[in-house]
């Protein structure tokens, strides 16, 4: 595995994996104590084997991809290893023959200094307004 040098980097190699719907790639970018709260999913997802069996399921989804909102992104460096990195993302897939987009929100918290950097995953879809 490659280490990253920036959040930004993670991030980058994240989208990339999940456009390419390979399940061993993208949970190979989390740590072995990692948290995900996906996007579609009620229950938060725990360890690399329940992270790639999420990953793998939502694979299965025709026309699967990731679109980043770039200008949406903000970074918090906590330490010479450790940030986070947050924004908005769209997941983009086919249900019932019909290509959807579904905006999401996300966070990570990655340490760069780790072969595995995802160590915080945190998804959900951006809330329609109440008006």
């Amino acid at each position: 595995m490659t280490h990253f040098k920036t959040a930004e980097e993670i991030l980058f190699g994240w989208v990339t994996r999940v456009c390419s719907a390979n399940p061993d790639e993208i949970a190979a970018l989390y740590h072995e104590n990692a948290v995900l709260i996906p996007t579609f999913s009620p229950h938060t997802v725990m360890g690399p084997v329940a992270i790639r069996e999420y990953f793998a399921q939502l694979a299965t989804r025709e026309g699967m991809g990731v679109r980043l909102h770039s200008k949406a992104l903000r970074k918090h460096i906590l330490s010479d290893s450790i940030s986070t990195i947050s924004g908005i993302y769209s997941f983009e897939f086919e249900v019932d023959g019909v290509l959807l987009s579904f905006p999401s929100r996300f966070s990570f918290v990655v340490d760069i200094s780790q072969p595995k950097p995802i160590i915080h995953h945190h998804s959900s879809q951006v809330p329609r307004n109440l008006s």
